[in-house]
């Protein structure tokens, strides 16, 4: 009985064969080899079918069809599922391995590093229109804040996206199909809370592509898509997780920059899903505020800190 792989690269395709395929050569150029590569494949077509034509002589490639579209992060999760090794290696397929040894370091720095269930990497940012491109690291500061609180995530995604990312199978940690636009730090949070401080390898070991089809584009300045993920999300976690003034910062900040000026605004996108009184507060209190003194940031800064003090003395 052959043995299993110890790594599961686990790719959710979506048409954009071309990247695909860019993905693909990365991966089996790397030294590192006890790996198995798993395709659950969500296009409406056969475009990704007839690419892995051309790797059919490669045992290491499984791939599943998805019967029906499962959409993101379903089909993130799907992936998981079909994966045999006792590692996780999410790789969304317009990103790439910077280099034929990246599987290598992370494999090395399990192995550092037993008693570790997470992983994530330094990466480079590359517009693929334009090829622009940008490292990014981690600062010392930004390792402090991250090993303080991992709500410090809402502030930044100190992470990257999932690719940047290797996970212990074992954990049954799966992505929570409620979300599309904080997706990945929300699981990243759940992680972290389950295991305790993740490993930061200050290696530029991805490269990640940024393209104007992706989910995250099309949702970012979206109310539809934002103003319930988040409130789910806040209702979800302690009571208490808006004393922590990183949190409360960054749904003052959400609050702002979608203009979501009263609390028959909120409730519009909201349904049936009830917002905590914190939220309406912080709504009630910028309405009071010109807009035009609200949008400059240390301004903003400054209401929040004193509706912040505010609500923590009452």
């Amino acid at each position: 009985m052959k043995d299993l792989p110890f790594i599961s690269i686990c790719i959710p395709a979506y048409k954009h064969v071309d990247y695909l395929q860019r993905l693909l050569d990365s991966i089996l150029i790397q030294t590192y080899k006890d790996f198995e590569i798993i395709i659950t494949d969500d296009s409406p077509d056969n475009s990704v079918a007839i690419l892995l034509e051309n790797y059919n002589s490669n045992r290491n490639i499984h791939y599943y069809k998805n019967e029906k579209s499962l959409g993101t992060p379903e089909n993130w999760n799907e992936a998981i599922r079909r994966a045999n090794g006792a590692w996780i290696k999410i790789m969304h397929n317009d990103d790439w391995f910077a280099n034929d040894n990246a599987l290598q370091i992370f494999y090395d720095n399990i192995q550092q590093h037993p008693d570790i269930d997470f992983f994530f990497c330094a990466f480079q940012n590359v517009e693929v229109n334009s090829g622009k491109t940008e490292v990014v690291k981690m600062s010392a500061a930004d390792k402090a804040f991250l090993k303080s609180n991992p709500y410090h995530l809402l502030k930044k995604v100190y992470i990257g996206n999932p690719s940047c990312t290797l996970v212990k199978k074992s954990l049954d940690i799966f992505y929570d199909n409620r979300y599309k636009f904080i997706v990945d730090f929300e699981y990243y949070i759940r992680v972290i809370q389950q295991t305790g401080k993740p490993v930061y390898i200050d290696e530029v070991l991805l490269n990640i592509g940024f393209h104007d089809e992706q989910v995250t584009t099309y949702t970012k300045y979206n109310p539809e898509v934002q103003i319930p993920e988040n409130i789910i999300f806040l209702n979800g976690q302690k009571k208490d997780i808006l004393k922590n003034v990183v949190v409360f910062d960054y749904y003052w900040r959400l609050m702002r920059n979608l203009k979501i000026d009263s609390e028959e605004k909120l409730i519009s996108f909201l349904g049936d899903i009830k917002p905590s009184p914190e939220i309406l507060f912080i709504i009630n209190f910028q309405k009071k505020i010109p807009y035009r003194l609200l949008k400059i940031g240390f301004i903003s800064k400054g209401f929040m800190l004193i509706a912040y003090a505010i609500k923590r003395l009452n």
